[in-house]
């Protein structure tokens, strides 16, 4: 039980640094990247630039996901300009995975005490870095919490048939990857926690794999319950985003064997590959669609209407 406990809080832990993080980065940059996200969706590869880079400033597809909704439903932007960002929000929250993979842990303890002084500072901007300092520290804190319990948790009867469930059926982790995503909101805590379990040689890497691309579609739950009453429009961008990663995680999964045999050679670090992995689907089913975006709007109207 006490090992449960401390999983549950290093979950905690790593999403209060999300929050944190993204709470600074926001408020250091959120105003002019709002700004300028809503400038540059007249062409989805315009949108789909701008989306990358205001989703890896705020390290959240969710995040982005929940403002897309957000200046639709107050008739910013219409729905077909919508898909670039979607796009790009896929691409953009792969640069948390790898920023996971950085080996800073052993400035951990540095990063939130100066994290803590600076938020105690009078200056709003001196505040946002502290905000981003002391979410990053929390979140490479719930890093090593992550990689010290998997040992103990992996050695219980109930979590080691889990693990080997998940190595033997890569469809029961691609659904535990979903399920447990859209528990916590948050695919990049789900591929923290996975990226631990592969240090510990708990799970294995295509395993791993199987559970990111579910986390894909998992996170979609954001973006659909902030889109619960508002106006059609919206509820599309929502749907958009939902069968991107649907199709995309579909085309996918007959390959996640081949994805990990690559992703072995690309690094040593199981982390590392897991992480590469992220990348190579995310890009590669952005990119596919981004030509078709057109016909992928219509379809996604044709589906739910176009009200």
């Amino acid at each position: 039980m006490l090992y449960f406990l401390t999983f549950a809080v290093c979950i905690g832990l790593f999403l209060s640094g999300m929050y944190l993080m993204r709470s600074g980065l926001f408020s250091f940059t959120g105003v002019r990247l709002n700004n300028w996200l809503f400038r540059f969706t007249n062409k989805p590869i315009k949108g789909m630039a701008a989306s990358i880079v205001v989703t890896g400033f705020l390290q959240s597809s969710s995040a982005v996901m929940v403002l897309t909704v957000g200046l639709v439903s107050a008739g910013a932007l219409t729905f077909s300009q919508t898909i670039g960002i979607i796009l790009g929000t896929n691409i953009g929250t792969t640069f948390t995975a790898e920023f996971m993979t950085f080996p800073i842990e052993q400035y951990t303890f540095p990063l939130l005490i100066l994290g803590a002084f600076m938020i105690g500072m009078g200056r709003e901007n001196i505040r946002s870095i502290g905000f981003i300092l002391f979410g990053v520290g929390t979140i490479f804190t719930a890093m090593r919490g992550f990689k010290w319990i998997s040992d103990p948790l992996s050695a219980l009867s109930i979590v080691d048939k889990g693990f080997q469930l998940m190595n033997e059926s890569l469809l029961f982790s691609l659904l535990l990857g979903m399920i447990f995503t859209a528990c916590i909101h948050s695919s990049s805590a789900t591929i923290g926690i996975l990226m631990s379990f592969l240090v510990g040689g708990t799970i294995h890497l295509d395993a791993a794999i199987a559970a990111m691309l579910g986390a894909n579609v998992g996170t979609c739950i954001t973006g659909w319950m902030a889109s619960i009453g508002a106006k059609k429009e919206a509820k599309l961008t929502a749907y958009a985003h939902i069968w991107l990663n649907i199709i995309g995680v579909l085309s996918f999964f007959p390959f996640t064997g081949i994805l990990a045999d690559m992703a072995s050679g690309w690094a040593v670090s199981p982390a590392v590959q897991l992480a590469h992995s992220s990348v190579v689907f995310n890009v590669v089913t952005s990119l596919f669609v981004l030509p078709f975006s057109q016909a992928f709007a219509m379809l996604i109207e044709r589906i739910h209407g176009k009200g």
